[in-house]
């Protein structure tokens, strides 16, 4: 994987440069931000922050408020100016370190790698939606009918082509921050961070944008760091999440490793309250193909109380399913097929396939295992109702 973005040891104090050192030496010996404050008056923003971001992934940064979260997204583009570290940003085929680099190449940066959409929307009420999406690409010099082009673009990339003629006080707050995305998205910056965006919007919305963000994300590939204090949100649109408390990372890993594995009570304690059916996925619920009893001539049996089976092949497919001493139909999970209603059938999964979607295949199917295929239709396991209780329970 390239790298896109990456922290490394960053701290941030906020104060008058006697306090700061004196705060960075209280910090490299552990102290926590109150006590920093009470012996310094500096504030510590972050701490030995190292963190990777590849290119084309959302990293999700969360923690309560005051942790940290937005004070490291926006050392990215030196809104905030690190004390002490490295915060390397992709410009083409190189990195610079905005920490450090010159006026010209943190320019550069902010005009061609990088663009933030902020949680107030930050619209100019005097201007048009058109002007709005445009004004980046106005500071950064693109001529009038290049920006015109490339904000058309982008309106009708957020469904808002219909409004470029309109104010702010004209949209709604979701459109609202539909404009901002479009504004980001028009300076084609492959970087883009996302300051709890869409925190002040209601539920509805909220989840709609999100869901938007998504498809968007499917087709562009950015690399978006997002902060969100809403883990349901994290888990939900993050593949990478990071976990701050006081400053400092806590933990960093995949959705479903935060919510098996939290590295400490506070990271339990955050993820108390999660549904695991909206985290985990298949490959985390499975036995192996390995781990299943084998009978002879290439069959496998699928569940423990043998109801199901595969014959496999020397290249690991499956040539011929059984269900109940009957052959049987083997179908996806994502989707109901219009089979004969007394076709016994197995419905299969993709090791990234939610475990909601398994379940309700066992729903339909009346509990019959699931068995999961790779992305060249290899067969590499099998889930029954006992794994996905095991799971459940565990978590």
């Amino acid at each position: 994987m390239t790298t896109a973005v990456e922290f490394q040891k960053v701290d941030i104090i906020f104060g008058e440069a006697p306090q700061r050192e004196q705060a960075l030496a209280m910090a490299d010996q552990g102290a926590s931000r109150e006590e920093i404050l009470s012996a310094t008056g500096a504030v510590l923003g972050c701490a030995g922050a190292d963190l990777q971001v590849d290119e084309g992934e959302i990293a999700v940064l969360m923690g309560l408020s005051g942790s940290g979260k937005s004070t490291l997204l926006r050392a990215v583009n030196r809104l905030n100016i690190p004390s002490r570290g490295n915060v390397l940003v992709r410009d083409g085929d190189g990195m610079v370190d905005v920490a450090t680099c010159d006026a010209r190449a943190l320019r550069r940066i902010r005009q061609k790698s990088v663009a933030m959409v902020f949680q107030q929307f930050a619209l100019l009420p005097w201007r048009t939606v058109e002007e709005n999406v445009g004004f980046g690409l106005e500071l950064a010099g693109v001529g009038a009918a290049e920006r015109k082009a490339r904000v058309r673009d982008q309106l009708a990339l957020v469904g808002l082509d219909q409004w470029a003629d309109k104010y702010a006080h004209e949209l709604s707050g979701g459109m609202q921050q539909r404009v901002g995305l479009a504004r980001a998205f028009a300076t084609q910056a492959p970087i883009l961070l996302m300051d709890e965006p869409f925190s002040a919007l209601d539920p509805l919305i909220r989840t709609k944008l999100q869901d938007e963000l998504l498809e968007l994300q499917a087709r562009l590939k950015k690399t978006i760091i997002f902060v969100s204090h809403d883990l349901e949100e994290a888990l939900k649109i993050g593949n990478k999440i990071t976990i701050m408390e006081g400053g400092r990372i806590v933990q960093t890993g995949a959705p479903e490793e935060i919510v098996l594995n939290p590295a400490s009570d506070y990271v339990r304690d955050f993820i108390a309250n999660v549904n695991p059916l909206s985290v985990l996925t298949a490959w985390n619920v499975m036995r192996d193909h390995r781990d299943l009893e084998h009978g002879e001539d290439g069959w496998v049996w699928l569940d423990r109380r043998r109801t199901t089976r595969f014959k496999i092949d020397t290249d690991g497919l499956v040539v011929a399913a059984e269900r109940d001493g009957r052959p049987a139909i083997w179908t996806s999970c994502d989707y109901e097929e219009n089979l004969p209603r007394d076709a016994p059938r197995v419905y299969w999964a993709k090791p990234g396939t939610s475990l909601k979607t398994v379940m309700l295949a066992m729903h339909r199917s009346q509990t019959a295992p699931v068995a999961l295929f790779d992305e060249q239709s290899r067969f590499v396991g099998a889930i029954g109702i006992r794994d996905v209780l095991k799971a459940v329970v565990r978590r």
